[in-house]
This record gives C-alpha cells, sequence and structure tokens, in this order.
C-alpha cells in the first residue's frame, strides 16, 4: 500500500507541471504586417515569462482570419478589418472574431529611391496600377517604363490598397504578385523603374514613399487619418481575449508594447 501511495505521489508531482504547461502556450498567425510587431512582442514577453510560449507565423491576413474562423490559433493577425462573409462564417462555426486595434499603419507607395518622382494623386496612382498609365514620362518623370509590384490576393494590405486606391479595378496584367511586404519592398528597391506599396515599418534606403495628394505618410498625418491610405492593424480573437491571450495583448498595448510598435516602424494607438 505503502509503494502505491508513493508512486501515486511521485504521478502526481510530474503531472501538475504537464497541465500547467499546456496553458502557457499562445499560437498566432496571419497578416506580414503585424508579423515583426507579433514577433518582437512575443520574444520581449516571453524572455519576461520563460515559462510562457509563444509561436508567431504569417501567410496573409486572409490566413490570420481563417484561422481564427477554424478554432487552430489564439490570435489571428490582420491588416484590414474582417469581412461580413468571414464575419457570417464564424458565426456559423460559432465563433465570435473580436477586432483589438494594436497599432496604426499607412500604406506608403514606393517607388526606387533613384526614381526622380516624388509625389502622386490617387487618381494617377490607379492609373499606373491598372495598366492606364505605363511610362514614367507621363506623370512627369524619365522615359522609363513602369514596373507594377503588387501583392497577392489573400494579403490584407492587398485588400485596403485594392479598395482605398484601386476602387475594386484589376491590378494590370503582367504586373509582379508578390506574397510579402518585404519583398516588395526588396523588389522596387532592385527595380528602376518599379513601384509597389508596403506597410510602413517595411522603408528601406532603397525605395522611398510618395507623397499622395499632397500629404507623406508620417505619425502625424497616419494617427490624424489625414494621410489618404492610413489604417490600423488589429490582433483578432474568439470573443474578448481572456487569459493569458489577454495578457499577452494587454502587453501589446501597454507603454512597453506599443514602444516596440514603434521600433518596428510602426505608429502606436493613441
Amino acid at each position: 500500500m505503502r509503494k502505491i501511495i508513493t508512486i501515486v505521489a511521485i504521478l502526481t508531482l510530474i503531472a501538475v507541471p504537464v497541465f500547467a504547461r499546456k496553458g502557457n502556450k499562445i499560437t498566432i498567425a496571419g497578416s506580414t504586417t503585424v508579423l515583426p510587431i507579433a514577433q518582437a512582442c512575443a520574444e520581449t514577453y516571453m524572455d519576461m515569462h520563460p515559462d510562457v510560449n509563444i509561436s508567431v507565423r504569417g501567410g496573409g491576413s486572409s490566413v490570420g482570419i481563417a484561422s481564427i474562423i477554424a478554432g487552430t490559433v489564439d490570435i489571428g493577425d490582420a491588416s484590414r478589418h474582417i469581412k461580413s462573409k468571414e464575419l457570417t462564417q464564424a458565426r456559423e462555426n460559432g465563433v465570435n472574431p473580436y477586432e483589438n486595434i494594436v497599432a496604426n499603419d499607412g500604406i506608403a507607395i514606393i517607388v526606387n529611391s533613384e526614381n526622380s518622382i516624388s509625389q502622386l494623386t490617387l487618381i494617377q496612382a490607379k492609373d499606373i496600377f491598372t495598366g492606364k498609365i505605363q511610362n514614367w514620362k507621363d506623370v512627369g518623370g524619365s522615359n522609363m517604363p513602369i514596373v507594377v509590384i503588387s501583392r497577392d490576393v489573400s494579403s490584407g494590405t492587398f485588400e485596403v490598397f485594392n479598395s482605398r486606391v484601386l476602387q475594386n479595378a484589376k491590378v494590370t496584367d503582367g504586373s509582379l504578385m508578390l506574397a510579402s511586404n518585404n519583398a516588395v519592398a526588396t523588389t522596387v528597391g532592385q527595380t528602376p523603374g518599379g513601384i509597389g506599396y508596403i506597410g510602413l515599418g517595411y522603408l528601406v534606403d532603397e525605395v522611398k514613399p510618395l507623397i499622395i495628394d499632397g500629404i507623406m505618410p508620417t505619425k502625424e498625418t497616419i494617427q490624424s487619418k489625414e494621410y489618404p491610405i492610413a489604417r490600423t492593424l488589429h490582433m483578432y480573437t474568439n470573443g474578448n481575449p481572456k487569459g493569458l491571450v489577454k495578457e499577452f495583448i494587454d502587453f501589446v498595448l501597454s507603454s512597453e508594447g506599443q514602444r516596440i510598435v514603434e521600433e518596428q516602424g510602426f505608429i502606436n494607438v493613441d
């Protein structure tokens, strides 16, 4: 009997930490725009809480929202708002997507840093991305063909750009459709006639953001929504966040978390 009690006691001591660890994991997937924020905040949070494990991956905003609807992640990152058809599907699945705004951002329309063009109107941008304008000389630049570089359709950045700039018109045939902000920035930086669009946090020296309708994307114009392609960035949860997920999102929204947001090149939430 004493041996049995001893064995039970040992198994209990072993089992308790295992069960405790099950609740110490957070899974995050979605927007490549939100990705650097999620990764940097997760790393800092895990340094502060060594018993917590946070898994972060990209895939695009559509992937993040679909993963929340399917119940395969705790947090779905998105650089756009959830669509009505996604909301309907979520409710059919018994899921209640809750939008946690974690940062402000502006979609920067970028060109190669050597391009003489410094500004466009929204109408000119639409005409370029839809193929109506095909040479930089037609907007005051050099006699050089325009190379259009866009995002893939699963991207929240594409969805916002499509709505605000293209007004749901089709991107020109022959455009390069890339899977991430980083890929767009890199390609434009290597292509003299290139033009693309990225989240503000992905700006690099090889590209320059254009003034759009007379307004440069800055912290002030994005927070005030004066910049015409300003947007918010989100972490979706199933209902109001609770437990460890709430603690993590509270950290992202804390002064330390918002400092990380700005370190990643984005704009803090007021």
